[in-house]
C-alpha cells in the first residue's frame, strides 16, 4: 500500500428535517387545534483516530463524505426520525484543518480519539410549538436548518519516540531492521528509502520504543530540496532524535564536520519549531569497517571539531556492534522523559 501523509476532502453535516403544519382532524373533535411535529435533528459528522491504519490513500480517492438528513414533522406530534451521524476512520497521528480558515479542528493522538468535525443542521418546529392564547390555529413552522460544510486538509505525522536523521546512504534503513522487525529496503546507493518507516525496538517486558526512519535529508531540505523537507514534519513529534553518520563519508576531517553542521542546520531550519528543541545524540555507524583504535581516533577528532557535548554512539548496523547499549540508553532516557512530565509542577504542604 502507498504511503499518503496529504489529502484534502469534503464534509456535509445532514439537514435539519422541517416542522410540519397539521391540524386535528377527528371525528367529533370539532376544532382539534394544531398537531405538527417537529423535524428531526441533522446527522453529525465525526473522526476518530484507528491504529490499524497507517496512511491516508484511502482519502485521494473518497473525498466526499455526508451526513443523514434530519426527517420532517409530521401530523399528530410526530417528530421526524434524527440523521445518522457518520465517523470517518483516521490513522493516529493526523491532523485535521479547515481549508478556509486554516483553524485546526483535530489532533488525533491516540487509538479511538473522537472528534466533531461538522455539526448536523438544527431541527424545524412544527405548527404546534406556535400555539398560544392569541394564535390558536398556527399556520407558522420553522424549516430545518443546513448542516455544517468544511472542506478539510489532512496531514498524517508519525508518532514515533525516536527519530533517525542523517544524509543518503548512512545506513538508517540498516540500523532499523537491526534494532526491530521492521524490514525496509537497503541497498549500496543513496535513497533507497523514498518514504518513512516505523519500527518497535523491543528490550523485554513491557519496554520498548517506537523509531521512524526518514528519507535521507540533504542540502537545502527544509527549503524544499530533495525528500527531506516533505518528510521533516514526521520528526516533530519525536521524543529523541538520532542523527546517524557514517563514519567514514569522507577522509577529510573538516569535510565529516562539515557534513553533520549541515544536517544540523536543516533541523534548525525546519519550519516546525519543535524539532528546532528536541535533543539530538550522534550515532557514528559503520564502524565494522576500521579497527577500534582508529575509529575512535577519528571520532574524537570530528567530536572536538564539532565541539559537540550530546552523548554519542559507535555502532555497526551490519553486525549489531554498539546497538544495544544505543537502545537500553534510549529507553532510559525515554522514560526520565516520561516522569518529568508526569511529575507535577507544585508542591502540596502536608
Amino acid at each position: 500500500m502507498a504511503f499518503v501523509d496529504e489529502a484534502q476532502i469534503e464534509v456535509q453535516a445532514g439537514r435539519g428535517g422541517d416542522g410540519c403544519v397539521s391540524f386535528r382532524r377527528e371525528r367529533c373533535v370539532p376544532l382539534g387545534g394544531p398537531d405538527g411535529g417537529d423535524g428531526g435533528h441533522g446527522g453529525n459528522v465525526h473522526v476518530e483516530g484507528d491504529s490499524g491504519i497507517n496512511t491516508l490513500v484511502d482519502f485521494r480517492h473518497l473525498r466526499l463524505f455526508r451526513a443523514g438528513h434530519g426527517g420532517g414533522g409530521s401530523g399528530r406530534n410526530r417528530a421526524g426520525a434524527n440523521g445518522d451521524d457518520i465517523t470517518i476512520r483516521m490513522p493516529v497521528g493526523t491532523i485535521i484543518k479547515d481549508v478556509e480558515t486554516g483553524e485546526k479542528l483535530a489532533d488525533l493522538q491516540v487509538h479511538g480519539e473522537r472528534s466533531l468535525i461538522a455539526k448536523g443542521g438544527i431541527r424545524g418546529l412544527g405548527n404546534t410549538r406556535f400555539k398560544s392564547s392569541t394564535n390558536q390555529a398556527p399556520r407558522q413552522m420553522r424549516p430545518g436548518k443546513p448542516g455544517e460544510h468544511r472542506r478539510l486538509s489532512l496531514e498524517l505525522r508519525l508518532l514515533a519516540d525516536i527519530g533517525m536523521a542523517g544524509w543518503p546512504n548512512a545506513g538508517k534503513s540498516s540500523l532499523l531492521r537491526a534494532i526491530s522487525a521492521a524490514r525496509p529496503k537497503t541497498a549500496d546507493y543513496p535513497f533507497t528509502t523514498l518514504q518513512p518507516e516505523l519500527g518497535v525496538v523491543r528490550l523485554g517486558v513491557d519496554q520498548s520504543f517506537v523509531v521512524a526512519d526518514m528519507p535521507g535529508l540533504i542540502l537545502g531540505a527544509s527549503e524544499g530540496v530533495g525528500l527531506g523537507n516533505r518528510f521533516l514534519r514526521h520528526l516533530s513529534r519525536t521524543r529523541l532524535l538520532w542523527h546517524v553518520v557514517d563514519l567514514f563519508a569522507d577522509d577529510d576531517i573538516h569535510k565529516m564536520a562539515e557534513l553533520i553542521r549541515q544536517i544540523e542546520h536543516e533541523l534548525q531550519s525546519a519550519p516546525e519549531e519543535y524539532l528546532h528543541q528536541v535533543q539530538r545524540w550522534l550515532v557514528f555507524n559503520k564502524v565494522d569497517l576500521a579497527k577500534e583504535a582508529d575509529i575512535m581516533s577519528r571520532g574524537e577528532e570530528i567530536i572536538k571539531e564539532l565541539n559537540w557535548s550530546a552523548p554519542v554512539y559507535y555502532i555497526s548496523a551490519v553486525t549489531g556492534q554498539g546497538c544495544e547499549a544505543l537502545c537500553r540508553d534510549t529507553f532510559k532516557k525515554l522514560q526520565e522523559k516520561r516522569e518529568a512530565a508526569e511529575k507535577p509542577d507544585y508542591v502540596v504542604n502536608v
